[in-house]
């Protein structure tokens, strides 16, 4: 692979300021345990994973019905720790039950805004009694431990209630996106065995009606375990009921406001989470109570400086894991969690800094994709509220490309705040890298591993390298890694831990510059290797960003018979540019300068988008595959399937 010197070397953009460090909760951490330096916290939380892990779940003041006797055993293998060992808890009580006979009862626990404008907050009291109603609902039904519940809805209080009202009474959460389609919901239905599905009738996107029970019914009916369907109205109602289906006003809303919790087993299952696959069926990976929600709790404070009190909004989905990521951290921090369900650029493209005004959002989070796209409106949107309540930038979901990233740093964080970059992914809990604020930033870099994570970056025979590309792996288990596939144990070896034996290898591209900080370069799976030479996607397509003309790009590897693949590039175009021959030479001939006459792009493609999960990856597995007209594999996480059609009708162009 080449050099990446795109992104590599930049300068650095932000410095930590001694208030800064003084007030991070990372600081506090450090001082509590007499460790000197961040280094130094790195370094111990690695060769003593227990006292750090140990460490955490103290500074959380995660409380156990039964102590545990061994935080962490590895006598099955490092694919298999086992956590809190004989601790018996429900992360509920800590997230809601704890907090009742406290000041943090009368504090918000969400702030809901829809896309027509209705608001509503919940307290964590008023949180607790709807979650204690919807358990004791569940429990009318006969649903208890071990039982799967599905979330089929969007982004409402009622789904915060269900998500926490399912683990708490024992049973294990199955969060879905919410624009899946029918093939999509059955087939996870299938896979998890759920008895229940919490759906709504639907939601509003850009001022239109989106059905959702349609949907709901006709994946139910593939699926025979569900044995109900407990419906919101979102909508004020639909006419598509089924003798499946329970209204949630008349279940739910006149149960008692106390409910007991179920104890667990720290390691118990409290969710699954499905990603997809390129081919097959969708991989369901099992989290534990004293896993996911721990890690997502660790990275708020050591990464993100999460304070107790403070308001977070992270643009997501429940299906996407930053969405339980963020309910399960902020709740086990007594924090505010704010739901937007709706369009970021409807009714304008202002709506997201509407957003961080209305609600004095403290910690915004979003993906590289969203500001590519807001950035085209230029800076008055932004300008146009009061975005000071922020304090940190968040960012994850996908490699930035410098420009973007400059620009959310500078109009929106105004050059002061730092963008805390993340990386980890559905199985990780959380971060395998991530920026902290007692170090430098530089564009588009991490910091390094948060504490806890012991990651490298290596070439394919293991070994560490600096200052060029390699494997991003982590050499030793970690709080909140995945227990494995649901019901696939071998399909869970074979995918992380098969490559090179002893180590998680996550499947993506990274380096580490001579400052020491990290880069993520995109998928290994969407290298290109032309006449033997690999090539990162995300170093040719920052490339071409730095064109004036060109808002975002996707670069994929088509077949050739001399070098083995080609470069295609695929780009979308700011307003006011056209799409001429010209244009196309200048961009090719910008790469050639920058990567050398044998990277040249063999086609370049204009196009109207590129194909996207609703999180805002681009799916360039998607890009290749549509333009090549190979079959498209999974696209049941796509949010545009229109731009594959748009792909696709260019094959007839090809030379």
């Amino acid at each position: 692979m080449s050099d990446a010197q795109t992104i590599l070397g930049n300068e650095f953009a932000w410095h930590p300021t001694p208030d800064w460090i003084e007030r991070s909760r990372v600081k506090s951490f450090m001082d509590a345990h007499g460790i000197p330096t961040y280094e130094a916290l790195l370094r111990k939380s690695i060769d003593e994973p227990s006292w750090f892990w140990n460490a955490v779940l103290e500074e959380l003041g995660i409380e156990f019905f039964e102590p545990y006797t061994q935080v962490m055993d590895l006598s099955n293998g490092p694919a298999w720790p086992q956590w809190c060992v004989g601790g018996r808890m429900n992360i509920v009580h800590n997230c809601l039950d704890k907090w009742q006979d406290t000041p943090t009862a009368d504090r918000a626990a969400i702030r809901w805004e829809g896309e027509e404008g209705t608001t509503r907050v919940l307290t964590y009291r008023e949180l607790w009694q709807l979650t204690n109603q919807c358990a004791n609902a569940l429990r009318s039904l006969e649903i208890g431990p071990g039982d799967r519940v599905a979330i089929f809805m969007p982004m409402c209080p009622e789904l915060v209630a269900a998500f926490f009202a399912a683990i708490k009474i024992g049973g294990i959460v199955l969060p879905l996106f919410s624009g899946y389609g029918v093939d999509a919901v059955a087939s996870r239905l299938q896979d998890s065995g759920a008895r229940v599905l919490f759906t709504a009738d639907g939601f509003w996107r850009r001022g239109q009606r989106v059905e959702m029970l349609a949907t709901a019914h006709a994946a139910v009916t593939a699926s025979p375990d569900v044995q109900h369907v407990i419906v919101v109205n979102r909508l004020a109602g639909s006419d598509d009921q089924d003798q499946l289906d329970l209204l949630w006003q008349d279940l739910v809303e006149g149960q008692a406001t106390e409910c007991d919790t179920a104890w667990a087993k720290a390691d118990d299952p409290l969710m699954l989470l499905y990603t997809s696959g390129t081919t097959g069926r969708p991989k369901g990976a099992v989290h534990s109570h004293c896993g996911f929600p721990i890690k997502a709790a660790q990275d708020m404070m050591h990464a993100h400086d999460v304070h107790a009190g403070e308001t977070m909004y992270w643009v997501s989905d429940i299906g996407w894991m930053m969405g339980p990521w963020e309910l399960f951290g902020m709740a086990l921090l007594g924090g505010t969690t704010v739901l937007y369900d709706g369009a970021m650029d409807y009714p304008g493209p202002d709506r997201l800094w509407q957003l961080v005004d209305r609600h004095k959002v403290n910690i915004l989070g979003i993906s590289p994709t969203l500001i590519r796209s807001l950035m085209r409106h230029g800076e008055e949107p932004v300008r146009r509220h009061d975005v000071s309540s922020l304090r940190i930038l968040g960012s994850t979901g996908e490699p930035w490309n410098p420009e973007p990233w400059r620009w959310f740093f500078d109009v929106v964080g105004g050059g002061k705040l730092p963008i805390i970059n993340y990386s980890g992914g559905t199985e990780v809990s959380g971060g395998l890298l991530a920026g902290c604020v007692l170090k430098p930033l530089k564009p588009a870099a991490f910091s390094g591993p948060p504490p806890g994570i012991d990651a490298d970056v290596v070439d394919d025979q293991g070994r560490p390298v600096r200052n060029q590309v390699g494997e991003l792996v982590v050499r030793a288990p970690w709080m909140g890694m995945t227990h494995g596939f649901w019901q696939d144990p071998q399909r869970y070896e074979e995918t992380y831990w098969s490559r090179m034996p002893g180590l998680w290898v996550h499947g993506d591209w990274a380096a580490i510059d001579d400052d020491g900080l990290w880069y993520i370069l995109g998928r290994s799976d969407d290298t290109i290797k032309i006449a033997g030479k690999r090539l990162g996607p995300a170093e040719v397509e920052s490339i071409l960003i730095e064109h004036p003309a060109v808002l975002e790009a996707g670069a994929v590897g088509i077949a050739d018979e001399l070098k083995g693949q080609a470069l295609a590039c695929f780009v979308v175009l700011r307003p006011g540019y056209d799409p001429t021959p010209a244009l196309r030479d200048e961009l090719s001939a910008l790469i050639v300068e920058r990567l050398g006459k044998p990277l040249k792009p063999q086609v370049v493609e204009f196009v109207p988008e590129l194909p996207k999960t609703r999180n805002a990856k681009v799916m360039r597995r998607v890009i290749r595959t549509a333009y090549l007209g190979e079959p498209l594999g999974d696209l049941s996480s796509l949010e545009n399937p229109r731009a594959v059609d748009a792909i696709a009708a260019l094959r007839g162009s090809r030379g």
